[in-house]
């Protein structure tokens, strides 16, 4: 056999577990796709820091892999986690494609970085990488109700399950189609803004986390911050207990795990009643996006304006490769 045939028979032989019921000895495996700003560090960060890596993190460059082993018990097969991380914020979305596939999707989640300290450009990055990445994730849901159905229908219950039913805001919410957890970034920046601002910023990103059945969590670089992002993070790759503490103060760092928010706590739109009035908005997402974006209007950027050109870096120098560049170039 080559090892391509040895490749193929052992993906065969693999079946991803279900959440809820991994049987003894048998390996779970998860893939989790990190995305958010442009040059966001904090992506490379928290994947190293989740799997206790210390050499120094360098900054993703467009979409990078590395991956994680944890034993559950003593003397039982290492669960696998995938780490993708995608780098150039929403210039290089496009890619999510190559993680995320009908393989993977039941064992796949997502990990939204958004930074707190550039508010102006947060609502666009997180609109259109949340965008994106539904999109993909409903074509491969829409293609398995037709070749695996039951599948697909244990997918979307899932999702349904992050609230109980009798929860009161069961009906007003939209869960996105695989598990998210969105981190706040610099929170050390945010924490210097004034109160306002940060009530503002902080009531938006509740609603939105609640209303998509998504984890959220304000981090920095203070290693007791990035270890609540952790909990969350090992929660999604190797199914540890999920913190059932909840802090929504918004003169501190937000940790609220999925399905532990609800719309009476967030309360309205910071807003008057006659700016919201005036305000022509066909779902809840749209008026809040109307009340953030009055407060801190998109900023016009480009994402591929500023960049700098790998072939320049360094740590992706290839001499034979580089001498026919410069030759090509000259």
């Amino acid at each position: 056999d080559t090892l391509w045939d040895l490749a193929i028979a052992e993906v065969e032989k693999r079946k991803n577990p279900d959440d809820d019921d991994a049987k003894p000895g048998e390996v779970w495996e998860k893939s989790i796709l990190f995305m958010g700003n442009k040059n966001g560090r904090i992506l490379t960060k928290l994947s190293y820091f989740s799997l206790h890596r210390e050499e120094s993190p360098k900054p993703t460059l467009a979409l990078e892999y590395t991956f994680g082993r944890r034993a559950r018990r003593h003397n039982t097969p290492k669960d696998l986690a995938h780490f993708w991380e995608l780098g150039g914020g929403t210039s290089l979305v496009e890619l999510i494609r190559i993680p995320i596939t009908s393989q993977n999707i039941r064992s796949f989640a997502v990990v939204l970085v958004l930074d707190l300290s550039k508010p102006n450009e947060l609502w666009t990055t997180m609109e259109n990488l949340l965008q994106v990445t539904r999109n993909h994730v409903n074509k491969i849901l829409t293609k398995l109700e037709k070749t695996n159905p039951e599948v697909a229908a244990e997918i979307k219950q899932r999702m349904q399950n992050n609230l109980q039913r009798d929860h009161p805001d069961y009906e007003l919410v939209d869960p996105f189609p695989i598990p998210l957890v969105i981190i706040g970034s610099k929170y050390d920046i945010f924490h210097e803004f004034d109160s306002e601002m940060r009530k503002i910023i902080s009531k938006t990103l509740r609603f939105v986390s609640h209303y998509y059945g998504a984890s959220l969590v304000f981090t920095s670089k203070s290693e007791a911050l990035l270890l609540k992002a952790r909990v969350l993070i090992n929660h999604l790759a190797f199914g540890y207990d999920k913190s059932k503490s909840v802090s929504v103060d918004p003169s501190k760092p937000l940790f609220i795990p999925a399905g532990l928010d609800s719309m009476s706590q967030i309360g309205p739109p910071p807003a008057s009643d006659s700016d919201i009035g005036k305000m022509r908005a066909n779902t809840p997402l749209e008026l809040w996006k109307k009340v953030f974006e009055k407060t801190f209007p998109p900023k016009r950027f480009c994402d591929l304006q500023d960049t700098k050109d790998p072939a320049q870096d360094i740590q992706y120098a290839e001499y034979e490769v580089d001498i026919m560049r410069a030759q090509k170039n000259q």
